[in-house]
């Protein structure tokens, strides 16, 4: 999963960074607010963390611009303000939740985890079911048949990753080349290539195509 770290105090955003990444997450991190600002709109991210009080615009105005043009990735606010008008400044913006600093890595584990689970899963479960057998961690991203896991590259992953959080809907090459692999210039026969590879790893109809349309992974109804 991507995540968008903003945090301006150099030394604790490589500390926080390097954690998450050690969990297997993927990390953009920024110290500028008008930066961060600038990758949500330009990218996928599954969650961000925002500090508060950072150069050109604050970690307020962050949550306040995506949420008035529709974005609804979740966001924790990580900060060493505990004034009760504060908190509830990011609340009424549109955060999700807010870790007080100093914090342990643990407690960012945890909160990171819950909201992946409220807004990734099916009911709060770590496990997606999918046709014919298959089912989805999604916080590991872990592909299984009948409970034996299916070895995925990390590039297999994403793409499975993004066509089920998509859920049931068609998927365009074009959100593939922008979401998986962030490059506009990536060849679509590339793309196609990675999905015949999964469909040789489950089945051909694992991934459904519509030509013109996209591709999907269907769940249980």
């Amino acid at each position: 999963m991507r995540l968008l770290l903003l945090e301006d105090d150099l030394e604790y955003k490589l500390s926080i960074k390097e954690y998450l990444e050690s969990l297997g997450y993927e990390i953009d991190d920024f110290d500028d607010g008008e930066d961060a600002l600038s990758a949500i709109y330009e990218n996928k991210y599954h969650l961000l963390i925002l500090d508060i009080r950072v150069p050109n615009i604050n970690g307020y105005e962050v949550v306040k611009s995506i949420r008035e043009n529709g974005d609804n990735t979740p966001v924790i606010y990580i900060t060493s303000l505990t004034d009760i008008n504060n908190l509830s400044l990011g609340y009424e913006l549109g955060c999700n939740d807010y870790i007080k600093k100093p914090f342990s890595p643990k407690e960012l584990k945890y909160r990171v985890e819950q909201l992946l689970k409220l807004f990734y899963t099916n009911e709060n479960s770590d496990k997606i079911d999918l046709k014919s057998n298959f089912t989805y961690d999604i916080l590991k991203k872990q592909l299984f048949k009948n409970s034996e896991l299916i070895q995925l590259t990390k590039k297999e992953a994403e793409v499975v990753f993004c066509l089920i959080t998509n859920k049931n809907q068609f998927v365009s090459i074009d959100k593939l080349r922008s979401e998986v692999w962030d490059d506009k210039y990536i060849c679509e026969a590339d793309i196609r290539v990675c999905i015949k590879k999964i469909r040789d790893k489950t089945s051909k109809d694992f991934i459904i195509n519509q030509r013109g349309i996209g591709y999907k992974i269907d769940r249980e109804k």
